[in-house]
């Protein structure tokens, strides 16, 4: 015979416990990271050859806060450049000319092929190459001359090849953030009478934020630290700065981990900026209900 089964003996559900899986494994893995983090944290303040007193020292010194500045300015300078160029040099790349599209993807491949070192030292000695540089009509009269020597000095030579370098890559990921929209949503926008431009200020680019955010701000963060390379062509950056102080005292490593802390506290503070633009872009992804109800008003009343 079957038995029958009685509801009245099962347990409530408000006496039912919950059994937690065990993970033996995720357990070492925990305990792994937590004595390495120990290891870590006491190697670092019972060494005595760190030498704190010194980084604490040196932490605010007036030519690491020059420093600072430059590598911001740069950074700041050569991102907003980037931007601008990068979205021309896309809209080119994607355009229907065949010739500017070709031009646009020679740029690229160009500035992306050549280490960022070797485009600061070509542009640091372009005065080798062009000793004088002069704005005119091409093959005809020339109106302005200057001298190469004085025109591109450190900080002009950096600038330049950061932004050229910096170009190519933002190019590529504004084309891909743009190419990221589909197509039917243009057409549609251009059926209800939409011009190209409102078309892309309003439909295009607000999407397309969405997918070039999080790239562009590991971007500049690259740049930040890419900034460092200009210590090359003598232009007193952040490691320029801390160089130039361990040169004369012999305190390098200290300083180095002032150079290092410093670099740590711009980028989170950059990754923090990207964290709240990304969830804000989020938010404006989804359509508030008040809009809803305006639409399905419109729908019914047509």
């Amino acid at each position: 015979m079957s038995k029958v089964l009685n509801l009245d003996a099962l347990p409530e559900p408000s006496r039912l416990k919950r059994v937690k899986r065990r993970r033996p494994g995720l357990l070492v893995a925990n305990a792994v990271v937590v004595l390495f983090a120990a290891m870590a944290v006491t190697t670092i303040f019972t060494n005595p050859r760190f030498e704190w007193d010194t980084v604490g020292k040196y932490f605010f010194e007036i030519r690491i806060m020059k420093g600072i500045g430059v590598s911001l300015g740069m950074t700041a300078a050569t991102m907003a450049f980037a931007l601008v160029l990068g979205t021309v040099v896309a809209l080119m790349r994607m355009g229907s000319s065949r010739l500017m599209s070709a031009a646009a993807g020679m740029f690229i491949w160009v500035f992306r092929s050549i280490p960022m070192l070797v485009q600061l030292l070509f542009w640091y000695n372009l005065a080798a190459l062009f000793p004088t540089l002069s704005l005119g009509i091409p093959w005809g009269p020339q109106f302005i001359t200057f001298d190469a020597n004085s025109l591109l000095g450190p900080l002009t030579a950096a600038v330049i090849g950061l932004t050229l370098h910096e170009t190519a890559y933002v190019a590529e990921l504004i084309r891909s953030g743009l190419l990221s929209v589909p197509e039917g949503q243009q057409q549609a926008a251009a059926a209800l009478g939409l011009t190209p431009t409102q078309i892309f200020f309003r439909i295009t680019l607000p999407q397309a934020l969405r997918v070039i955010v999080p790239p562009m701000g590991n971007e500049l963060i690259s740049l930040l630290k890419a900034t460092s390379l200009v210590s090359v062509i003598s232009l007193a950056d952040l490691l320029y700065s801390v160089q130039l102080i361990y040169s004369k005292n012999f305190q390098t490593v200290p300083l180095l981990i002032v150079a290092a802390i410093w670099y740590m506290i711009i980028t989170g503070v950059i990754t923090l900026l990207q964290q709240r633009l990304e969830r804000r872009l989020g938010r404006h992804t989804l359509i508030p209900a008040e809009k809803v109800t305006k639409v399905k008003r419109i729908e019914h009343s047509v």
